[in-house]
């Protein structure tokens, strides 16, 4: 018996988010068809999640003890997103596990109701001197918690 293809992703609203961001898009980011080329989009989702870590005052990029290092990325596009619009950037941790996050990340055309590309972003965070998975600190976690 054959398994039934993987239901096509779809869009989803912004209430799926717990915080969000606006990016503005530069003239560099479209590409040749006339919108925000892909890896733009990988570039947001490093954005919004180290920036809302650094401002919830759980990561220190120059001299933390613990650092996330970026295991897996994935995105799906609906709607195209060129220059000039702003973006709308939401985030949500679907899954915390001792070493681990899996952020969630719902890009928007400024005002819109659904996604025009949504994805995950998967961070093993890290002693950043030797680089071995440890445990996600309490600080962190509790941060993490109010995303979920």
């Amino acid at each position: 018996m054959t398994a039934p293809p993987p239901e096509k992703p779809q869009p989803t609203p912004r209430s799926a988010y717990r915080a969000f961001r606006t990016i503005g898009t530069r003239w560099m980011d479209n590409d040749a068809y006339g919108h925000v080329n892909n890896v733009v989009y990988y570039s947001w989702f490093d954005t919004v999640v180290n920036a809302h870590l650094i401002e919830s005052g759980v990561l220190d990029i120059q001299h933390g003890a613990v650092i996330g290092l970026v295991v897996e990325t994935h995105c799906n596009y609906f709607s195209p997103i060129e220059f000039p619009q702003n973006v709308e950037a939401g985030l949500r941790v679907a899954h915390v596990g001792r070493s681990s996050v899996r952020y969630d990340v719902g890009l928007f055309a400024q005002g819109e109701p659904l996604t025009a590309a949504r994805g995950h972003f998967v961070h093993v965070y890290v002693d950043r001197a030797t680089r071995k998975p440890t445990l996600l600190p309490d600080a962190l976690k509790a941060v993490l918690d109010a995303l979920k």
